[in-house]
């Protein structure tokens, strides 16, 4: 089984609560508008990164993340991006079996066919009401759980 952690909408802000929830992952997957490139290089201690530019993704440091990027989990393959609206393929035709996305900073999980759609929520600043979240996905074999985890926020 492979375990991989998925965090979205930090805007530079990376809590304890979502490091300690991500300890223990294969991989991690930031889903744009992480905010600083400290960010990744905190992720990077704790499992290697796949991450996509979101549009407050800005600067320099900024410029060399892709707006798309796939990830390869067992015989699973993960299409990642930030705005779910910018989604330009059939993710079952290109043989996607889970799309991951942030932007809205609500969390949501929804099977559309053959297809998971995962978008963890923010876990950085609070917006609005919106809960504080990160998810996962276990992975064994071709098979895909996932998980929606409101963090509780001491701060």
């Amino acid at each position: 089984m492979q375990r991989i952690g998925i965090i979205s909408d930090t805007h530079g802000l990376l809590r304890a609560e979502a490091v300690a929830f991500l300890r223990g992952s294969d991989y991690i997957v930031h889903a744009g508008d992480i905010g600083d490139a400290a960010v990744l290089s905190e992720l990077s201690a704790v499992a290697p990164v796949t991450a996509v530019r979101g549009n407050n993704d800005n600067g320099q440091w900024a410029q060399t993340i892709a707006e798309t990027e796939i990830l390869k989990a067992g015989a699973v393959s993960i299409y990642v991006l930030h705005d779910l609206a910018q989604l330009d393929l059939d993710p079952a035709a290109a043989g996607y079996q889970v799309v991951v996305s942030g932007h809205s900073h609500k969390p949501s999980m929804e099977r559309r066919g053959d297809v998971l759609y995962l978008n963890p929520g923010s876990a950085g600043p609070r917006r609005f009401k919106l809960p504080i979240a990160v998810a996962e996905l276990k992975i064994t074999g071709g098979a895909v759980e996932a998980r929606l985890v409101e963090l509780a926020i001491s701060r």
